[in-house]
């Protein structure tokens, strides 16, 4: 199928699948996830171990796979925010934004002016080093680099509507682990409390008309979660799927050895 960009993605409310990657820093990945069918990927800058010298060669395998990249950053300070758009970010999703005004500044570090102080830096990775006329290159920036603020605390789901109503955030992502243990229900996600909060983030969303995301642990999980308004859906992530993919086999393989072992004539005798 035809790769739509993120910036196409988070305009359409349609079921946008891809995955998490956290652990695995390998160039057939990001081919290995297209012929998947995945659509995008979130790069994990948070609890990975990954640096920004990882960071721009994986962009380099996303890229010629044709696969866009949400990248996920610890900080919202501009080092961080504006180094992962020069290195070619298609997307920002910063930890733990609380409110307008966090989510205000992370937009001025990702926009060039007059819409923000991003510094200039043109024919590098994130303009795929062609040259071009500069005002055009900033106004497409601008356009097209998407913010997907993470949130992740109950001031967050406070001040939700307001983050969701400030020009420049195309959808909200959220942090349900530590969202559920900022509220003291860690892992409940069934708690009452939890869904009252689900509910007002995806009010929100709708209201504005923008995307709203989250990591589903396995399939069932994702699709409640796209029936309950979330439309961007991050299916497990890398280590996980291995892990769970791996135990599957080797169990069944045990299993059926074993189921062998015990046939009668199993060791070939009349």
């Amino acid at each position: 199928m035809v790769q739509a960009t993120l910036n196409e993605m988070v305009a359409t409310r349609r079921l946008k699948v891809g995955t998490f990657v956290i652990e695995f820093d390998t160039p057939g990945l990001a081919q290995i996830l297209r012929a998947a069918d995945c659509e995008f990927v979130i790069l994990d800058l948070e609890h990975s171990g990954f640096g920004f010298d990882t960071l721009k060669r994986q962009l380099r395998y996303y890229q010629s796979a044709g696969l866009p990249v949400i990248v996920s950053t610890a900080s919202q300070d501009y080092d961080f925010i504006a180094r992962a758009c020069d290195m070619g970010a298609d997307a920002i999703q910063p930890a733990m934004v609380a409110s307008a005004e966090q989510a205000r500044e992370v937009l001025a570090h990702m926009r060039y002016p007059p819409k923000g102080h991003r510094g200039v830096a043109l024919q590098i990775a994130h303009d795929r080093y062609a040259p071009g006329p500069t005002a055009a290159k900033l106004r497409r920036a601008n356009r097209e680099v998407v913010f997907y603020p993470k949130i992740e605390s109950p001031e967050g789901i406070e001040n939700v509507e307001a983050i969701a109503a400030l020009a420049g955030v195309a959808g909200i992502w959220i942090g349900h682990f530590d969202l559920s243990v900022r509220m003291g229900i860690p892992g409940r996600f069934d708690h009452p409390e939890f869904a009252r909060a689900m509910r007002a983030v995806s009010t929100a969303c709708r209201r504005h008309g923008i995307s709203l995301g989250r990591i589903a642990p396995d399939v069932a999980s994702g699709v409640a979660l796209f029936r309950s308004g979330f439309d961007f859906i991050c299916y497990s992530g890398d280590v996980w799927l291995l892990r769970e993919a791996m135990k599957q086999g080797v169990d069944a393989l045990r299993l059926g050895c074993r189921a062998r072992s015990a046939a009668p004539n199993a060791t070939g005798s009349r």
